[in-house]
């Protein structure tokens, strides 16, 4: 970690790096954290008129944090956020945005790991690693938490599914 990123983190005492809570905390809040760290990609963003056309590099972290999530015990990619998943969403969202700032895409993106992959907790990092010769990045960091009430969170896909079955429109699983 270089001396911005440790710099960054020494303003949150109660937090590691990666968003882990540190032995000794509250035991109902652990979380376990899905992270994909270097995502590497191009896209247009920016507001200046040299970045509105022409794609330009950026680089994605990401953590996501789930309550003790059950594919520790299951060992099945359903229990869990699928990473792999999360990569193609990351490369169909950066296809396809039409934003022109970092903090609306980075916000877009905390959103899809909340409200399509059932995350609790996310932590995305979005820079831009060439914006200017004698800088080595610039970007943003932003932490968000879900609005759910107590209960247990339902990815959206699986929400709508619910939905559906609910409206009758899907067969019950038994009769497919």
């Amino acid at each position: 970690m270089n001396s911005i990123d440790s710099s960054i983190f020494e303003r949150f005492p109660d937090r590691s790096a990666h968003g882990a809570r540190r032995a000794g905390e509250d035991p109902s809040q652990a979380m376990d954290i899905i992270f994909i760290e270097g995502f590497e990609s191009e896209t247009v963003i920016g507001i200046d008129p040299e970045e509105l056309h022409e794609k330009q590099p950026v680089r994605i972290d990401l953590w996501a944090g789930l309550p003790k999530s059950r594919a520790c015990e299951t060992d099945h990619i359903a229990d869990t956020i699928d990473y792999g998943k999360v990569h193609a969403a990351l490369e169909g969202l950066l296809a396809a945005h039409g934003m022109q700032l970092l903090e609306g895409l980075a916000e877009a993106i905390a959103q899809t790991l909340l409200e399509d992959f059932g995350a609790h907790w996310v932590r995305v990092s979005l820079v831009k690693p060439r914006k200017f010769p004698n800088v080595r990045a610039v970007g943003v960091t932003i932490e968000r938490r879900c609005e759910a009430s107590g209960s247990a969170r339902v990815p959206r896909r699986e929400r709508v599914s619910l939905a559906l079955l609910g409206a009758g429109m899907f067969p019950p699983s038994s009769s497919l």
